[in-house]
């Protein structure tokens, strides 16, 4: 209305969109905000478990030309020398020199060879969704060897059919008494694995597309085909959650089909074995009385006295591995980490079997999926406990203690997940400078607050303390509130003009002393105002910082700013009572 009246109309050369005041540097600054807050929100929502609808992703279905051996187990890149040898790994001579393949991990197979040499060549071999993060178990062996393992009852496995009109197969239940969390996951390969499913640990329900599979006692799933690029299937499982409590309290008398397969120990190396053990448990600083403790401990003495060996000359043929690694070389392939505490726990009267699967893999935050490549493969030992199932131990070094599992399933592990797949592109140094000091900082986060919930939880002194913490948090907060404020208001007047900076800070100052300007008042309106409401003196400041402030905003008048600022500060006296 002033520019119209004074016939001052914005310059022509301008876009219609500038006219309006539309900056584009604005609103690219608004984007990226909105942007970044989206994304924090998305990391901190928590992620409640989906697929309620019993409908899962899986392929079409695939006749099969020939009758399902459920004994058979087939990996394409076992070699034994540098020509490929029987798919089944059931070849002699275990004592061998022998080659693997780069592409295929040697463990996924009815009898495997640890005497092999040899690195994996990195590549993604499938995709996994997934409710929670978990160790993509494959199959299990119990018989040892000497220098590998095999499942001695393969002859044992059961083909399970579906019917024609669904893809859902029903798995044999396993009795635990403890409580456990449904985990789908649905895996979809993308380049050429053995005949075995992966699946988090006590399957329920899988649903695939060939008319049978079979499972061992092992728990093992097998497909009557290898897994081909483009296979996807959902499995269901009832994954135990890993209570340290309830495990401690375990009881050690195992049913006889236990004592039978997950004890046996060479007698050549069995004393000799038990004594080692004895010997790291009592290194303890505390007396070892449960079976879990003891799998903690001894998975956690291997990862500091012994260590990798990637340049480990193959043994002999009549050469023990187990004790070969802890007597000889002090040391091994990461396998035989796992080979040897299952041996260990052996020893001591605890069952345990060699499990080979994959690690979780790299997840894609932005996919919500986990890639899991070949190298992801290796071997842990999964210990007894009765009543309440199979529950692993890790004892290579640079991997964690205990394989991911169901208790470390949080609501916001979005952000944890985030942090990790950032920290996969980051050097290892930046990485471990960093998780130091996030470690410092939770550290000292989880110190205070159990400090403070024991003192809390001290009747009448912790309430009254709680109290006083509370008004103190409070008057903290108003002040930072204040501070906050006259920060962002000190910010707002240093990027205005001059003149319009001593105008809004009168305005300011007069509605502090309880005159302020109603949003629907010219500047002159306001100084009108003011001479019916405020003392002579002060009105006239008023009038004259209002009238140098229309004459500048709509005259292009230069105002004499050292006068402005000295009946600014008559302005800002208060008036006395």
């Amino acid at each position: 209305d002033y520019r119209s009246r004074l016939e001052l109309l914005e310059p022509q050369h301008k876009a219609p969109l500038q006219r309006l005041g539309f900056s584009y540097k604005r609103m690219g600054g608004f984007f990226l905000v909105i942007l970044t807050i989206g994304l924090t929100i998305f990391a901190f929502l928590p992620r409640l478990p989906g697929y309620q609808l019993r409908s899962f992703p899986v392929s079409q279905p695939i006749a099969l030309q020939e009758d399902f051996d459920n004994t058979r187990i087939t990996n394409p890149g076992y070699v034994r020398g540098n020509s490929p040898g029987d798919p089944n790994g059931r070849g002699e001579g275990q004592g061998e020199s022998t080659v693997m393949d780069e592409n295929f991990y040697y463990g996924f197979n009815e009898r495997i060879n640890q005497n092999l040499r040899g690195q994996l060549k990195p590549k993604v071999v499938m995709r996994v969704r997934s409710q929670a993060e978990g160790f993509w178990r494959v199959l299990s062996f119990d018989r040892y060897l000497g220098q590998g393992w095999e499942i001695s009852r393969n002859n044992e496995s059961k083909t399970i059919s579906r019917p024609s009109w669904s893809y859902q197969f029903y798995l044999p239940r396993n009795l635990l008494v403890g409580r456990t969390r449904e985990v789908i996951q649905s895996y979809t390969v993308v380049a050429d694995l053995p005949n075995l499913l992966p699946a988090l640990s006590y399957p329920k329900e899988l649903y695939f597309p060939t008319q049978e599979i079979a499972i061992d006692p092992e728990g093992t799933l097998r497909s009557p085909l290898n897994l081909r690029e483009g296979i996807t299937y959902t499995v269901i499982s009832d994954v135990p959650y890993r209570d340290r409590g309830r495990l401690n309290t375990a009881q050690t008398n195992y049913p006889a089909n236990i004592r039978n397969y997950y004890l046996d120990t060479p007698a050549a190396i069995r004393d000799k074995v038990q004594k080692r053990t004895e010997e790291l448990l009592a290194t303890s600083p505390q007396p070892l009385t449960t079976a879990y403790e003891k799998a903690l401990f001894l998975a956690q003495a291997l990862k500091q006295r012994y260590s990798v060996q990637p340049d480990l000359p193959p043994l002999k043929a009549k050469e023990d591995l187990v004790e070969a690694f802890l007597f000889r070389y002090n040391g091994g392939y990461p396998d035989h980490f796992s080979t040897a505490l299952t041996i260990m726990l052996r020893s001591i009267g605890i069952p345990a079997r060699l499990t080979a699967g994959f690690g979780p893999g790299q997840f894609n935050p932005f996919t919500g999926l986990y890639e899991v490549q070949n190298t992801d493969a290796y071997a842990v030992t999964e210990v007894y406990f009765p009543r309440n199932g199979w529950f692993a131990f890790d004892s290579i070094p640079g991997h964690e203690l205990i394989p991911p599992s169901i208790e470390d399933y949080q609501t916001f592990s979005v952000l944890q997940q985030l942090w990790q797949w950032v920290a996969g592109w980051l050097p290892s140094p930046v990485t471990g400078f960093l998780n130091q000091i996030f470690g410092i900082v939770v550290g000292w986060v989880v110190f205070v607050l159990s400090w403070l919930l024991g003192l809390f939880s001290q009747g009448w002194v912790g309430a009254f303390a709680a109290l006083l913490l509370a008004i103190g948090l409070g008057f903290l907060g108003w002040l930072s509130w204040r501070g906050w404020r006259r920060w962002q208001y000190r910010r707002w007047l240093s990027k205005l003009p001059p003149m319009e900076r001593v105008y809004q800070q009168m305005v300011n100052a007069l509605a502090q002393q309880g005159f302020p300007k109603h949003p629907a008042q010219t500047p002159l309106e306001y100084a009108h105002q003011a001479r019916s409401q405020q003392p002579a003196t002060r009105a006239t400041a008023i009038n004259d910082i209002s009238q140098s402030y229309v004459r500048w905003r709509y005259g292009d008048q230069m105002p004499d700013l050292v006068q402005m600022k000295q009946q600014l500060r008559s302005v800002r006296k208060r008036r006395s009572k």
